[in-house]
């Protein structure tokens, strides 16, 4: 691919009728790194080039929705350290740790204060972790 058609990044949005919430949980529960702040538009660093959005429902191009289909996979080194951290917070567990031998994957998954499904994952195959890793 020429680089005039190269990605440079990539950010997801999530739409909330209040953003405030949101916004405390992944800047102050998740610890992630609030790098844009355009008061209804907050944009965090996950890691590196990984970024997530929370958008005011009122302002932004989508609407909030009462059910959403989207999941955001956050790759963590130790799952249950997050565990304990978003359980001793109060955050709602959706689905216990569990370790998927077939597809070799250790994973929890919680929501956010508007419902999204969150999943923190660790690849347990070397290999796989490293093609995740950052270069």
């Amino acid at each position: 691919m020429s680089d005039e058609h190269a990605a440079t990044g990539g950010i997801t949005f999530f739409y909330y009728d209040d953003i405030e919430p949101a916004s405390r949980f992944y800047g102050g529960t998740l610890g992630f790194e609030l790098v844009e702040d355009q008061t209804w538009a907050r944009i965090y660093r996950i890691h590196r080039d990984a970024y997530v959005g929370v958008v005011n429902g009122a302002r932004g191009f989508c609407r909030p929705q009462p059910q959403s289909a989207v999941l955001l996979t956050v790759l963590v080194d130790d799952v249950d350290a997050w565990y304990e951290r978003l359980t001793s917070c109060g955050t709602p567990i959706l689905a216990p740790i569990t370790t998927h031998e077939d597809i070799q994957v250790r994973c929890f998954f919680a929501a956010d204060p508007g419902g999204y499904a969150l999943e923190f994952q660790r690849f347990l195959d070397p290999s796989i972790s490293r093609r995740f890793a950052p270069s």
